[in-house]
């Protein structure tokens, strides 16, 4: 039989899901594979990259969504469990789950709403109507914007120690901080009024950049702006970044903006986005090159 598309993994991937105990990727896709009665063949064929089988992948995307509309959750690496959202939806609803039922989730709408945002034109536009290299862009844009998401949700679990490391780690690789061992020492336990570290601006050490880096789940809002700016003045600083995992209010970004300080507000989204950008926290599983003829070639035949 054919290989199942994503969407129609979700409704038997529930069902896996319901007796309420934690299972792992791979027994996942084993019994999968078994309830839709693939061959060894159809389990075995890989997508172009040659990195992932197809039913794998599918299963991932399946879980991806359903976690985004929170009917199953992942407590650690690997490991996924049914919500009890998820347990009210297998109790409630008989027929098939596509991503449109996922979508009365206000979570998974949003989640939508941000992968069409970063480019993607697939829901917008009639298939037919895609050119090859439109469907390469799109399927990248979704990938990149699921990426995003499950990346902000691990930084948002992990401890303070390992979010200002990871904060170091991105900023070493923005060019920032020196060496490591430098840039170890200088964000840290400063614990001056608002000011969590203190990192260079270049290799040289020609001006340093007080930091300011916290898990938050509510938004920041001006005060929080406004004390972090009052710490800088108090170091006589000129610059700061601020990092949260969480956004800023537009009283803060206004604030931020008028003052006399620089002071960089970096949000959950763009702190992921940098984060896949320099390859922190992140892997690169394929790589896909797009030729053309090249007529200069063919110029002097």
């Amino acid at each position: 039989m054919p290989i199942p598309d994503f969407q129609s993994l979700m409704l038997p991937l529930l069902r896996h899901f319901a007796d309420g105990e934690e299972h792992a990727n791979q027994e996942t896709v084993d019994i999968l594979a078994g309830g839709v009665q693939l061959t060894e063949a159809e389990r075995g064929q890989l997508l172009p990259s040659g990195k992932q089988t197809i039913f794998t992948n599918r299963v991932a995307w399946a879980k991806s969504h359903l976690k985004q509309a929170g009917l199953i959750d992942s407590p650690r690496r690997g490991i996924y469990r049914l919500t009890e959202r998820g347990r009210e939806v297998l109790h409630s609803h008989s027929g098939p789950i596509t991503l449109r039922f996922l979508d009365q989730f206000p979570e998974h709408r949003a989640f939508r709403s941000q992968t069409k945002a970063t480019g993607q034109v697939a829901d917008s536009q009639p298939a037919n109507t895609l050119t090859p290299q439109e469907y390469i862009e799109s399927g990248y844009q979704q990938m990149r914007a699921t990426l995003a998401a499950e990346l902000l949700t691990r930084v948002k679990e992990c401890s303070p120690d390992f979010f200002e490391r990871l904060v170091i780690e991105l900023l070493l690789a923005m060019g920032y901080g020196g060496s490591r061992q430098e840039a170890g020492q200088a964000v840290g336990k400063s614990g001056d009024g608002g000011i969590d570290g203190i990192i260079k601006e270049d290799r040289l050490g020609l001006d340093v950049i007080y930091i300011q880096a916290k898990r938050w789940e509510g938004v920041v809002g001006r005060p929080e702006v406004q004390k972090f700016a009052g710490a800088l003045q108090g170091q006589r600083a000129r610059k700061g970044i601020f990092i949260t995992t969480s956004a800023f209010t537009k009283e803060a970004v206004v604030f931020a903006a008028a003052i006399d300080s620089k002071i960089v507000l970096m949000g959950g989204e763009e702190l992921v986005t940098l984060m896949i950008d320099h390859n922190i926290g992140v892997t690169p599983v394929a790589s896909y090159e797009i030729k053309r003829v090249d007529t200069d070639y063919f110029a002097g035949e």
